[in-house]
Order: structure tokens, then C-alpha cells, then sequence
């Protein structure tokens, strides 16, 4: 909410990841429209990237972010002060975890009157990241995180998600409510789910409504 200069710079492709929105996401289907710098790296997910590093290896990036550092300094994000007063750098931000580097993830929107379920995938050979709006389930393969989607979409989840939500807000405690089994490849009832989710997501893409609902 607080107003920031627009500035257009060169930076290293690196930590440049696809983002995406709430308004990016509707049920069966999730594409990012915009990107993001994560300062963190693939293999240590928990740990933010030192000032000494992002100047030697990412100097472009770093000096398109040291333009915001004193906006940065002042957030009042008590998870973030924290952060910084023990020493992380100016461009912390949390909730950041191997979650957010997992190729295959089931997203849905917290604030949504239904469950609005979609598989979103790599984009660009990067992994999607979702914003802070967006409720997550990391995913080891695409056709886990279809079935893991078809379940969520399912007509029981659904009715399972609207009867323990609160008003608008589908918070990641909708999973202790709906028992989604571990995707098994060799139960066949899993793998048709799996299917159903995937030409589902096609069929969204097209835009054919009447075919959508006969797959649903």
C-alpha cells in the first residue's frame, strides 16, 4: 500500500521467477502473469542470499533492490523486523521453502467464496511461485498434483471445504478436514482422477463450459 517509484533496469535472469496471483487463478486452471525476485537459491530454500553475494554474483539485481532499501528497512511486518534486527539483509522477506521451488504445485485462492482449485506448472523452465494469497500443496509429479486437484474440485471437497470455511476465506486448514490420500500411481481409481484433472485444466483453457461440466 505504500506508493513506490517505477524503475525499468537490466537484471541477471537468476532469481527472476514467474508469479503468481490470486486474480491469476481460477478452478482448473493457474497461470502466472507477472514475475518476482526471490533472493534465495534452489538448493538452501531457507536461507536468504548475503549482501556480499548478491553484490559479487547478482550485481544488477542488487542494485536495482538497494534502490528500495530504506522503504524496505521501515516494513512493520513484526516477522520481518525481527528478521532484520538479527541481522538478515534489507530484502528478507519469509514464507519461502522448498515449497516454493517444487515444480508441480495444486494452488487455490484464500479468499474465494468456493474452493478454486488449478495445477500450476513450470513456466518458462522455472517454477511458479505464489504470492501470499495463494494457499499451496507442493507436488513430486504432475499427475500427484492433478489427482491431488481433482480431490480438492471434487463435489465432497467442495462441500467438505464450504461447511468448515470461514464465509470467504479458504485457509490451508481445509486440508485437515478433507482426507486426501497419498497419490498412489498403481490405484487406478487415482490415476482416472489424475486424468479427469488434466482434461479438465485443457478444457478451462478452451473455454468450452459444456464439456467442462460433462469432465466435472
Amino acid at each position: 500500500k505504500i506508493k513506490v517509484d517505477e524503475v525499468t533496469e537490466p537484471l541477471e535472469p537468476d532469481l527472476l521467477y514467474p508469479l503468481l496471483r490470486g486474480r491469476d487463478v481460477q478452478r482448473w486452471r493457474a497461470k502466472p502473469s507477472a514475475y518476482i525476485i526471490v533472493p534465495r537459491l534452489p538448493a538452501e530454500p531457507n536461507r536468504v542470499i548475503p549482501e556480499q553475494t548478491m553484490q559479487q554474483t547478482y550485481p544488477k539485481t542488487y542494485g536495482y533492490l538497494r534502490q528500495f532499501q530504506d522503504i524496505l528497512l521501515r516494513r512493520a511486518d513484526a516477522m520481518v523486523k525481527s528478521s532484520l534486527a538479527r541481522g538478515e539483509p534489507f530484502y528478507f522477506y519469509s514464507a519461502v521453502g522448498d515449497y516454493t521451488f517444487a515444480p508441480w504445485k495444486v494452488v487455490w485462492r484464500e479468499q474465494a467464496s468456493t474452493m478454486t482449485a488449478g495445477v500450476v506448472s513450470p513456466h518458462d523452465g522455472k517454477p511458479t511461485v505464489p504470492d501470499h494469497k495463494l494457499m499451496l500443496v507442493d507436488c513430486n509429479s504432475e499427475q500427484e498434483a492433478h489427482f491431488v486437484c481433482a480431490c480438492l474440485n471434487s463435489s465432497l471437497g467442495q462441500f467438505v471445504a464450504l461447511s468448515y470455511a470461514v464465509e470467504i476465506q479458504m485457509d490451508p486448514h481445509i486440508l485437515e478436514h478433507i482426507r486426501i490420500p497419498r497419490y498412489d500411481p498403481s490405484n487406478p481409481v487415482h490415476r482416472r482422477l489424475a486424468e479427469l484433472s488434466e482434461a479438465a485444466h485443457d478444457t478451462a483453457r478452451a473455454g468450452d463450459d459444456k464439456r467442462l461440466r460433462e469432465i466435472e
